[in-house]
């Protein structure tokens, strides 16, 4: 069978479960009509590797570009509220709240975003969506001063709500990272 011109073979590689793809194995969004609005929260962390005179100049406010963390701040913000148009089977959903903050270590700033909205789906999308992109934002911002940056153990710590209740990272799962 085609799909646009591209060939499936229906049987290989389906796993049953899988809800994002429809009996004959294409892509699908999953139909969510059906659930009940609940209270859903997410928080995702990722980390930005850096030379310590790099995370100085942040904690000093030195960086040319201005206040990095303020801006990664406002672009985590943006990030999840724009998840559905980055994710191709995201749902939009209403975002009620997004608090994005940061930890700067000595060879690195930690990024946490934790996302909240009452609807029908997760928001852990936007809580992962919301890290990545402050991340990356403190990168853009201090790549003038340190080029050598790693973005990276971007990560869901925490998801509550909904059918599948609460999830947390256990500490275990952490050192599997390290």
């Amino acid at each position: 069978m085609t799909d646009r011109g591209l060939t499936h073979d229906l049987g290989a590689g389906l796993t049953p479960g899988l809800t994002h793809l429809d009996p004959l194995g294409r892509a699908r969004m999953v139909d969510v009509t059906p659930k009940d609005p609940t209270h859903r929260r997410a928080i995702a962390r990722g980390k930005v590797f850096m030379q310590p005179e790099t995370t100085s100049l942040v904690a000093r406010g030195a960086i040319s570009k201005g206040d990095v963390l303020a801006v990664a701040r406002v672009a985590g913000i943006q990030a999840a509220k724009r998840a559905p148009d980055l994710i191709p089977l995201c749902h939009p959903l209403l975002v009620g709240s997004v608090l994005v903050n940061f930890r700067i270590e000595d060879t690195y700033i930690e990024v946490e975003a934790q996302v909240e909205t009452v609807d029908r789906t997760g928001v852990e999308m936007e809580a992962l969506t919301a890290a990545s992109v402050a991340a990356l934002t403190i990168y853009d911002m201090c790549k003038s001063a340190d080029r050598s940056m790693v973005i990276g153990e971007i990560t869901l710590w925490e998801k509550t709500g909904g059918r599948s209740g609460t999830y947390r990272r256990t500490a275990d799962a952490d050192d599997l990272v390290e």
